[in-house]
């Protein structure tokens, strides 16, 4: 049985009737209310009514009163509410009322027991309703959080990103790059296998080798950026290749910041009869960023354009 929170219109007239019926007495129905904790000062004035003149008052009215009272408590009498009704629909002596009134008692408790299962089934699915409600209203905060978070930390590596370009200290450019790189991939939802790290030679006086695992789609690929001070060549760009196909499976990608030379985008060509390789601007990474694109997509791009079309360089954003 659920208990509603006050009574109804319509569970109150029902309510005045049956307990006007189930006792025969007017102090017996006050005994029934202190029974169910009712307290003292709610019935105060009714019982010196009914000691001083026992016929100003009719047991409907006494009962009407008390509930009406109890009503307008509102949560101070919430428990008293809840054991009036409790008790009045587990009533079971039917001795106790008159003889004439025990039919109509059982038919006005069997409506009373309705209008409560009724009110309870609706309870329960405003309850259900609610619930949901906060539930997709919680996880919808939990997305725009989400969402923030990462435009935040997208953002932020995008800053990074702009930041090694207008860098002249190279070691020190060194040291940031594959932190950012790190970030960046994991921030875009492209897993990181082994976490980009500096792997560095020397040449012209820089220094630049980065190399990672990322995983996407389920495929594996191995990465590696170089920064060097002129385009990537055949021969920066061979090994990278040449570890890609001793591997089965995996794929490779291969950025640059400085551009490739046709000796290296003719050795990606070369590459393909055997592996999946792409080739990928640094810069146009940042542009991405700039421009707020997805780089998921971005990479999806380049790698149907060098499954489909053989064409491991499909330059721009």
């Amino acid at each position: 049985m659920e208990m509603t929170p006050r009574y109804s219109p319509e569970l109150l007239g029902l309510m005045i009737e049956t307990v006007s019926r189930l006792f025969r007495g007017k102090k017996d129905v006050l005994l029934f209310f202190r029974g169910a904790g009712v307290r003292s000062e709610v019935t105060a004035d009714l019982v010196a009514r009914i000691e001083a003149n026992p016929e100003s008052i009719s047991k409907p009215e006494i009962v009407r009163k008390v509930l009406e009272r109890l009503n307008e408590a509102d949560d101070r009498a919430l428990g008293e509410r809840r054991e009036v009704l409790r008790r009045v629909v587990e009533f079971r002596d039917f001795a106790a009322c008159w003889s004439e009134d025990q039919s109509k008692a059982k038919e006005l408790l069997s409506a009373i027991k309705r209008v409560v299962n009724v009110k309870g089934s609706f309870v329960r699915m405003h309850e259900a309703a609610d619930e949901e409600r906060c539930k997709h209203l919680a996880e919808q905060a939990a997305k725009l959080a989400e969402s923030q978070r990462r435009k935040t930390e997208l953002s932020n590596d995008r800053d990074a990103l702009a930041r090694l370009f207008s860098e002249s200290d190279a070691r020190k450019r060194d040291e940031c790059v594959a932190d950012v790189l790190n970030g960046l991939f994991a921030t875009s939802g492209i897993l990181v296998r082994e976490a980009f790290t500096l792997k560095g030679f020397e040449r012209d006086g820089v220094e630049e080798q980065v190399d990672g695992v990322l995983e996407m789609d389920g495929y594996t690929y191995l990465v590696e950026l170089m920064w060097l001070k002129d385009r990537v060549g055949r021969a920066d760009i061979s090994e990278h290749l040449v570890r890609i196909q001793d591997r089965v499976g995996v794929r490779g990608i291969f950025i640059s910041a400085s551009g490739y030379t046709e000796s290296a985008l003719a050795a990606a060509r070369e590459a393909l009869q055997h592996c999946v390789v792409v080739l990928l601007d640094l810069k146009d990474i940042a542009l991405l960023l700039e421009q707020g694109k997805e780089l998921a997509d971005f990479l999806r791009t380049k790698i149907r354009a060098a499954l489909a079309n053989e064409n491991p360089y499909l330059a721009g954003v």
